[in-house]
């Protein structure tokens, strides 16, 4: 389990060694001056500083409500969004009545849980979050860092991990003969309604900071690259301006 100051740091480092060139360009510019390589360094420089700075607030303020900062600490205060999504999602996506019969037909075996698993769409899943996130308030950000197209890296791992963790939620034996105790092997509505009830006892538990956690767990190794492209983009717009 992972708190903010470690998502923050896990994230920082490839945003420090960004910032850290950015600084170093700016630094050089003052070895060059009255030459013209003094104004494209500095450029250079203050650009990616500034643009990978944004980028990096925009992910802190993603997670965590800063002073003054209106919209800031969206996923923790959105919260309770957050769980009807989920919700959804659980209840379109992985029990649907399609699946549902396959199971019921079939002995609850280890296979069958893996194969439940195997069926989720989960290209589905992952435009649902991402449509549900460009949709937030928090899509504003998203935009000024380059809309879905910056984020489309995400798909595959974000993808990857939520196959692993239905993978290692359906591995577990207790879960396993609790929904067998509790479902009976029923099919149709009823099946559904009792799946529904404890997808609902499951989400009351959840709190904002477990929301954030689930979250952080899913991109934290992959929001440190919107630090790094938004210092490259702004080095090279620097560079662009240097020479008009």
């Amino acid at each position: 389990m992972i708190n903010s100051a470690q998502f923050i740091r896990a994230s920082s480092n490839k945003s420090f060694i960004t910032n850290a060139i950015a600084f170093l360009l700016i630094g050089l510019s003052y070895c060059f001056i009255n030459t013209p390589y003094e104004r494209v360094l500095s450029n250079i420089g203050y650009f990616a500083l500034s643009c990978a700075l944004t980028n990096w607030i925009a992910i802190v303020m993603l997670f965590e409500k800063v002073p003054f900062l209106y919209g800031s600490g969206i996923i923790p205060a959105r919260f309770e969004e957050f769980k009807i999504g989920i919700k959804n999602l659980v209840m379109q996506e992985f029990f649907t009545q399609d699946n549902i019969e396959k199971v019921t037909s079939a002995h609850f075996d280890k296979e069958k849980w893996q194969e439940i698993a195997g069926i989720v769409d989960y290209d589905k899943i992952y435009d649902a979050l991402v449509d549900g996130i460009l949709e937030s308030k928090v899509g504003k950000l998203i935009t000024m860092m380059g809309g879905q197209n910056a984020i489309e890296p995400l798909r595959e791992p974000v993808q990857k991990k939520l196959a692993q963790a239905f993978e290692e939620i359906l591995a577990d034996e207790n879960l396993q003969v609790k929904l067998k105790q509790k479902l009976g092997f029923s099919e149709g509505n009823d099946f559904l309604i009792k799946i529904e009830r404890i997808v609902d006892n499951r989400l009351e538990k959840l709190t904002p900071n477990k929301v954030k956690e689930i979250i952080q767990k899913m991109i934290r190794e992959h929001l440190g690259w919107l630090v790094v492209w938004g210092g490259v983009f702004g080095g090279l717009i620097g560079l662009a301006t240097s020479f008009v």
